[in-house]
């Protein structure tokens, strides 16, 4: 089965030693102690010595793979189904039989739980020598994730951070991946694991849905967690809103099972602003700190003031009141910044002096709300938006862009604009260009449609990873969503499947003054057709687009399979 990488350790480990860490197990046929080398829930990583996880998903079954992880030097199985309920299984009669009783089998309720335990105790528990901050939410996860990482540094704290674009231990950074979730339960602890061994104090894991709700990140001892928000997404998987929230909520209802750790209070943060604040306080079960725009937040923003780039803001809170300044823009990331101070300043009680320089350090977050200039004379942006929820709020700030002077947003080409300043401000447009992705949420489809109809100018749609499903089929539930709000096709919005030629054409429609915003791909590497990944990042391809535009040196565009509509 594909699956999780499994990090080896150096030295075996007794099949005892491992399996007492888990909480419940319902049978174990043998007595036999093999010393385990590895622990993986993929049968093409089984290496002699391996104790073998077999998980049950919505596509496969694991426990058809034994046989092959047996014949790779499996010593030991944990499943879901006793010996008996295997034999006869198709495919699998004849190794059972000969070899499956030969060693430990044993049955858990949860192999996805057990994976988790049985991970953590691999590598010795490594959450339980950290201080552990998690990270959850629909959109900002990411933004916060990194925000809380830069205040930890700039307290001069050794602090670490796996997030869904990179994990970051000391002065190494590893990629996480292409299209990616919490990385697997083998991969999280031995992430945690080496952030451990190197001296790291504290760490901060951005926790998706799905690793909550497939365990990922069970064996893991947090004491902060942190809610961004909780809105429309990922109901292809979780199929109700409220089975999401219940997903997001196994964050904050872990916290009071955590291993205690010396010095470090249970504290869960939740937003005020967001409609999940009651539903998550009725499961916490320690401290709660709740941070907001509003005035009863425990900790809040004043006094909210945007400049070209910058954003400026007073957070206040028990005890301090700090003037906070920083790159990113928008109120959400205001909000952002809030959840930051919250869960290091409140929370841990870090110095609001750190909180400041730490905002004021972090530049940007990699395809979050990311400038491309190229020398244009409009503002051209990467965000990886793909929520309708964060659609919306990418959408608001290209509009509160649109109301800073001209002359400051681009001071060296102010005399190019002048045809679009009018009274000493821009009178530009918002263009947005963004997809939705095939076999995921199809509902989203029209609600951003509908989205950046009422907010944008004008809207492209696009390709946004359709997968295996006819992408001319997603492009019309998304135009109808446009059409409903009043969108003219060809006039306010435009179909075009190539990616690369819709992000082209909104260059081209781009006059002085304008936003152009590329939605829904952000820092990713690549987009799905069928089942293959191919190369492909949206800075590379407005890179490309305005170079073309402009006529100057650039990247050239990434090609993608030909599509039609």
């Amino acid at each position: 089965m594909a699956g999780a990488f499994s990090f080896c350790y150096t030295a075996p480990m007794r099949l005892s030693t491992l399996i007492s860490a888990l909480p419940e197990i319902r049978a174990r046929p043998s007595d036999a102690d093999p010393d385990i080398t590895a622990v993986t829930a993929d049968s093409r990583r089984v290496t002699p010595g391996a104790l073998f996880v077999a998980l049950r998903g919505d596509n496969f079954d694991g426990h058809r793979f034994i046989p092959d992880a047996l014949t790779r030097g499996a010593v030991a199985v944990v499943a879901e189904k006793e010996l008996k309920e295997l034999e006869g299984t198709e495919g699998t009669q004849s190794s059972f039989s000969s070899g499956f009783p030969s060693v430990p089998h044993l049955t858990v309720p949860d192999s996805r739980i057990a994976l988790g335990w049985l991970s953590a105790a691999w590598h010795d528990f490594p959450s339980r020598k950290l201080v552990l901050i998690g990270v959850t939410g629909t959109d900002g996860k990411t933004t916060t994730s990194s925000l809380i990482h830069a205040i930890l540094l700039a307290a001069r704290l050794k602090a670490g951070l796996i997030s869904t674009v990179s994990a970051v231990i000391g002065d190494e950074t590893l990629d996480t991946g292409f299209h990616v979730t919490t990385p697997a339960a083998p991969e999280v602890q031995g992430y945690l694991a080496r952030m451990a061994a190197a001296g790291l104090t504290h760490c901060v894991l951005e926790v998706t849905s799905h690793g909550l709700a497939q365990r990922r990140v069970t064996g893991c001892d947090f004491d902060v967690a942190v809610v961004t928000n909780i809105t429309h997404e990922h109901l292809d998987y979780h199929k109700t809103y409220e089975n999401y929230r219940a997903a997001k909520a196994l964050l904050f209802s872990g916290l009071s099972a955590a291993a205690p750790k010396s010095g470090v209070e249970k504290t869960g943060v939740l937003n005020c602003d967001d409609s999940s604040y009651a539903y998550l306080s009725s499961v916490l079960r320690v401290k709660r700190i709740g941070y907001g725009l509003k005035s009863g937040a425990d900790v809040r923003a004043q006094a909210i003031h945007h400049t070209p780039g910058h954003m400026q803001f007073r957070a206040v809170g028990a005890g301090f009141d700090i003037p906070v300044e920083t790159t990113l823009v928008g109120e959400y990331n205001a909000s952002n910044c809030l959840a930051a101070i919250a869960a290091t300043v409140a929370a841990l009680n870090v110095a609001p002096e750190a909180a400041q320089r730490g905002l004021a350090t972090l530049k940007g977050v990699p395809g979050r709300m990311e400038r491309i200039d190229m020398g244009q004379p409009f503002t051209a942006i990467v965000d990886f938006a793909h929520t309708p929820n964060a659609l919306r709020r990418a959408l608001e700030t290209a509009r509160q862009m649109l109301a800073i002077p001209a002359s400051a947003q681009h001071p060296e080409r102010s005399a190019a604009q002048g045809s679009a300043v009018e009274g000493g401000r821009a009178r530009g447009r918002v263009i947005a260009v963004f997809g939705s992705a095939g076999l995921r949420d199809i509902e989203k489809r029209r609600l951003m449609a509908e989205t950046s109809a009422a907010l944008a100018d004008l809207t492209v749609l696009t390709a946004e990873d359709p997968r295996t499903e006819p992408l001319d089929a997603i492009l019309e539930m998304m135009a109808w969503g446009a059409k409903s709000k009043g969108g003219v096709e060809g006039q306010t919005f435009f179909r075009v499947p190539d990616r690369g030629e819709a992000i082209r054409l909104a260059v081209r429609l781009a006059r002085p003054g304008d936003v152009v915003l590329a939605c829904g791909k952000g820092h990713e590497q690549s987009m799905c057709f069928g089942t293959v990944e191919y190369p492909w990042d949206d800075r590379t391809a407005m890179r490309a687009a305005l170079a073309d535009l402009l006529g100057v040196p650039g990247p050239e565009m990434p090609r993608l399979p030909a599509v039609s509509c």
